[in-house]
């Protein structure tokens, strides 16, 4: 199963799935694989839809070319036109912009948090503003050594966004990610995964080869399980002790019920090699 999408995003933006791995790939390297409205609510459903397909294991988001993963949100264009308004209201009303950046940036990292399929990040380039941010909101990040974050944000006198704040500060902690913010300075990829913010780092001619090996181990693995596992590590610093350990009774006994839970004991008392299903 494979697919293209069409108008308004072109070939900017491509969806292929096979064998259990759903690619999404930014294909706009002249622009810096930078996102627009468009592009970005697209990835946001696909994700989302990704919980859904059983024929969805794994996804992986990626871009093409060697200079970048994604440069943020495209401000040149790209955009729906704005509902018109009555003819007495103010040109700015109280919430409109709220709303925008909950239904814009934060959305497509809500998607990929809350997304019941693990998902990586295959960072071929700089990955900056939401871009990094859209990174850094997948499971697992494989990033070449050749690319680099940056939180460009302060450079443009903006504040950070995209869900940023949330998950720098729960990777690198407090200190960290206010230098971060503050100074915007690149962070090349081997400090990157000095601090914690890389999963595995491998040279950009190596990064395709590194993320199918991956895909392919988790597309064969016991897909609500590692939903579960995802669910519960997400979750483990916003919540009390006693919140965290009722969950992981939850999370059990929904595993329980799995056939791949059935089949990974049964592997184990035959001694064969499991084959998971992804239910």
């Amino acid at each position: 199963m494979s697919d293209t999408t069409e108008d308004p995003i072109g070939d900017d933006l491509t969806r292929r799935i096979a064998d259990g791995v759903c690619w999404i790939t930014l294909n706009r390297p002249e622009a810096g694989n930078a996102l627009t409205q468009f592009m970005r609510d697209r990835i946001a459903q696909w994700v989302r839809d990704a919980s859904a397909d059983l024929f969805v294991r794994v996804v992986v988001i990626t871009g093409t070319g060697d200079k970048a993963f994604c440069t943020g949100a495209d401000l040149r264009g790209g955009r729906l036109e704005p509902r018109p308004k009555p003819d007495d209201a103010p040109e700015d009303v109280v919430g409109e912009g709220a709303r925008m950046i909950r239904d814009g940036w934060q959305s497509l990292v809500t998607a990929i948090l809350d997304c019941e399929k693990p998902v990586i990040a295959g960072v071929n380039g700089t990955a900056a503003g939401g871009g990094m941010h859209l990174a850094l909101a997948c499971d697992l990040v494989v990033m070449a050594e050749e690319a680099k974050f940056v939180e460009v944000f302060v450079r443009r006198g903006i504040a950070p966004d995209a869900g940023g704040a949330w998950i720098l500060t729960r990777l690198v902690g407090i200190q960290k990610a206010k230098e971060l913010f503050f100074f915007g300075d690149d962070v090349p990829a081997p400090e990157a995964s000095r601090i914690g913010l890389v999963t595995r780092l491998v040279p950009r001619a190596e990064l395709q080869a590194t993320l199918e090996e991956m895909a392919a181990r988790l597309a064969k693995g016991p897909t609500k399980a590692i939903w579960i596992a995802k669910w519960l590590t997400n979750r483990a610093l916003d919540v009390d002790r006693a919140t965290s350990l009722y969950d992981e009774a939850i999370g059990q006994e929904l595993v329980t019920n799995t056939s791949d839970m059935k089949e990974g004991i049964a592997s184990f008392v035959e001694r064969r090699p499991a084959e998971f299903k992804g239910w």
